[in-house]
């Protein structure tokens, strides 16, 4: 069976190791893992494959909210076990793609709805999003023709306004390489990637700050900004409001 729940990571640095193979998705917060020596930051919709055994460490923001999911350490016990197989074989961090994050959505509800934690129903979606996440990380994606998806890149995009994002990874998300992906921006959306994103972590910072309460420093740290003044500088700049005017004004 898989097991899932949904818990706060402690914001106190802790290490275990266990048999079962586990995935950790954040719906909220970010946490920080080291899975074997490799390092990495898990924000909101991105997951974190821990293999069994592995030695791992992990610390939660403030508020932090994940979905965890528990597979048994002999995972042949599974229907359809070799993409879990595949998954597992190496501790992974990646983003749920657009495609996902509806049904880790609607799992994460039910689960808090109904707090069954092995009932068949959240089995099913919790086995429905492993193998979705195999299908996005070992599937090729159909060749693309010159034109951008950008709604898919923008699902890709928010889903990791946390980190820096180069064009470079933007480009392989549409198949092409970074100068076409360039020259397509251009002509199609009259922008750059470099401005895409720029745009879609200001939004996210005005939403944050209209609609939360959050520290500046933490909904800098969201939207991807390297500070709380990175943040002030851009907001200024594109949209004329310092973060604590907009604050004030929604208030």
């Amino acid at each position: 069976m898989i097991r899932a729940r949904v818990l706060g990571l402690p914001e106190q640095a802790s290490s275990h190791a266990h048999a079962d193979h586990q995935m950790v998705v954040a719906l909220d917060g970010r946490a920080e893992f080291e899975v074997e020596g490799r390092g990495g930051a898990v924000g909101r919709l991105q997951a974190c494959l821990v293999p069994g055994s592995a030695r791992h460490a992990f610390a939660g923001s403030r508020d932090n909210r994940m979905l965890i999911l528990d597979l048994p350490a002999d995972l042949r016990q599974l229907p359809a076990a070799e993409p879990l197989l595949r998954l597992f074989e190496q501790p992974r961090y990646l983003p749920l793609a657009g495609s996902l994050q509806g049904l880790l959505q609607f799992t994460s509800r039910q689960l808090e709805l109904h707090a069954q934690a092995e009932s068949p129903m959240l089995w099913h979606l919790s086995a429905a999003l492993l193998h979705g996440l195999h299908d996005e990380l070992f599937h090729a994606p159909q060749a693309n023709h010159g034109r951008l998806d950008l709604l898919r890149l923008e699902q890709f995009v928010r889903a990791n306004l946390e980190r820096p994002l180069d064009v470079a990874e933007l480009a392989a998300q549409q198949c092409l390489s970074p100068s076409h992906l360039h020259a397509c921006f251009r002509r199609e959306a009259g922008t750059t990637p470099h401005q895409f994103v720029l745009r879609l972590r200001v939004e996210e910072a005005c939403r944050l700050l209209a609609e939360t309460r959050l520290p500046l420093s933490e909904v800098a740290a969201r939207c991807g900004f390297s500070s709380q003044s990175a943040m002030t500088h851009v907001l200024v700049r594109h949209t004329g409001r310092r973060p604590r005017q907009w604050r004030h004004a929604v208030a």
